[in-house]
């Protein structure tokens, strides 16, 4: 047994050159390292600037913006450009002369300009067009060569859709809304980024924490070895005790390992996720001070209904359904109305004379299209479209329960943080003061019981890791809430973003 002992002890020797040397390399390491400390509220700024989760936020975001100022500039007034430079035709073409179609041969180079001015008109569904042109035409018969000029001064058009169903109507009702939706959903995003950044920022805060107990467990326990190998030898403690301490110190050793090899892996990926430079050694700064305040149940649930991307939604959705009823409604039913009025003028000498004294031209067509028999189907269109607004009816108003109640549990959780987070802090201060004593105790020999120490000493870890993991709990708490309403109720006033920012 003794030379087991004293084999255990050259092993335990060993290993602790081998721990020393670990650790000032370590120690070297990062002093040669650029050392950076952290908050926990700048972690979250970085994160909610570079992190891959807020970058996509931001593209998914700036293609919404885009796709509604597609939707705007549909609406406002286009201007566009044609020509024809040359259009030549060479071959026989019919001719209806006096009653006869006769087949003639023709060389002829046609070239045009045209200016077009079109507006949507989204309350009526039509659209107003403004055009001006010009084409010019060579005839390069051998006998008969001649060139002309066709002008359209001016020409004003309109086209009507006449229908129950407008699309532009609906368009302009709903494409706002999925643009309000969409920015609330960046925001949402970055709230929720702001979660996942706390679960690494506490991660990684305890598990340097967990570094900082191991080490000094090991040089507690390294201590109290030495402390009990004099007892033993003066035969104050038996070798059991002396055992059972070594035993500890190898268990602290292989815990400094073990805490360093976890530090490293929370380190990689927090650095991962904040797109933090590799060789920078980081210390992250424990948040000292917490506002606790409470929120009140049914402002969250106002804000909610007000701010987030579940209100714009669950209005989108009931207008989309209702959107396919009445077009189901206005069934196969199709007219279209085409008036124009404009000036134009035709020269067969220069290009003066096709802009003097044009001649007025007007028309106009109305066409219609309508089923007598189409067997129901249009019946069935409208049965398959109530019926879905009625689905979509009934699932958001289950949604809107589930969501108040998820805001009410949010609620209710956040505002027992400032208690759990007292009691987290109070038994932490308990469990450290029992271990310092019991630890005192011992060396001086008044407690001989080396597993009340060690339960000490267990009870002292916990409860200072119970703490963080409390204090995460509180701000992944908090940024819950923030999600859930987009509200600040630190500074009392909605959380918006400023979309040029993004765009810049």
């Amino acid at each position: 047994m003794k030379f087991a002992s004293n084999k255990i002890m050259k092993s335990t020797h060993t290993n602790r050159l081998t721990l020393l040397l670990t650790v000032f390399l370590s120690v070297v390491s990062a002093t040669a390292q650029d050392t950076v400390k952290y908050t926990l509220n700048e972690v979250i700024e970085i994160a909610q600037m570079q992190s891959p989760d807020a970058q996509i936020a931001k593209h998914k975001f700036i293609s919404s913006y885009w796709v509604y100022r597609n939707f705007r500039a549909n609406y406002l007034p286009s201007l566009s450009f044609a020509s024809t430079l040359p259009s030549i035709s060479t071959g026989f073409k019919d001719q209806f002369i006096g009653g006869v179609t006769t087949s003639v041969f023709e060389n002829v180079n046609r070239y045009s300009l045209d200016l077009f001015l079109e507006q949507k008109v989204g309350f009526t569904g039509g659209t107003v067009e403004v055009s001006s042109g010009i084409l010019r035409t060579d005839n390069f018969k051998s006998d008969t060569s001649w060139h002309q000029y066709t002008t359209n001064v001016i020409n004003f058009g309109l086209t009507q859709p006449i229908s129950r169903y407008n699309p532009d109507k609906w368009e302009r009702r709903i494409e706002p809304l999925r643009y309000e939706e969409a920015k609330r959903i960046y925001v949402e995003a970055n709230e929720a980024t702001a979660g996942t950044v706390i679960d690494y920022f506490f991660s990684l805060l305890m598990a340097q924490i967990q570094v900082s107990i191991a080490q000094k467990n090991y040089s507690n326990y390294e201590a109290l070895y030495k402390i009990a190998e004099g007892r033993y030898r003066l035969g104050k403690i038996a070798e059991n005790e002396l055992l059972q301490l070594e035993l500890n110190l190898l268990k602290a050793e292989a815990s400094v390992e073990d805490a360093d090899l976890n530090y490293n892996n929370r380190l990689f990926i927090f650095k991962s996720f904040l797109r933090i430079k590799e060789d920078t050694f980081i210390e992250l700064i424990p948040p000292s001070e917490t506002d606790h305040f409470e929120v009140f149940l049914q402002q969250a649930v106002d804000q909610a209904k007000y701010n987030t991307s579940a209100g714009f939604e669950f209005q989108r959705r009931v207008l989309e359904a209702e959107r396919i009823v009445k077009e189901a409604k206005s069934g196969r039913f199709d007219a279209n109305l085409y008036a124009g009025f404009g000036l134009g003028q035709v020269s067969n000498g220069n290009i003066q004379d096709a802009y003097t004294k044009p001649l007025d031209e007007e028309y106009i067509s109305f066409r219609i299209s309508m089923p007598i028999l189409d067997w129901g189907r249009t019946r069935g269109d409208i049965k398959i479209a109530e019926s879905n607004l009625a689905l979509v009816e009934t699932s958001i108003e289950q949604e809107k329960i589930d969501f108040d109640h998820n805001i009410f549990l949010n609620v209710m959780e956040f505002n027992m943080q400032e208690k759990q987070l007292l009691i987290a802090a109070k038994s932490d201060t308990v469990a450290q003061k029992r271990f310092e004593v019991t630890q005192k105790r011992y060396k001086i020999g008044k407690v001989n019981d080396v597993l009340e120490l060690q339960n000490a000493q267990i009870d002292n870890d916990n409860a200072k890791i119970g703490y963080y993991r409390a204090l995460m709990t509180y701000w992944k708490s908090y940024y819950d809430i923030r999600m859930l309403t987009l509200y600040d109720f630190k500074r009392e006033m909605p959380i918006a973003v400023d979309v040029e920012t993004l765009l810049d």
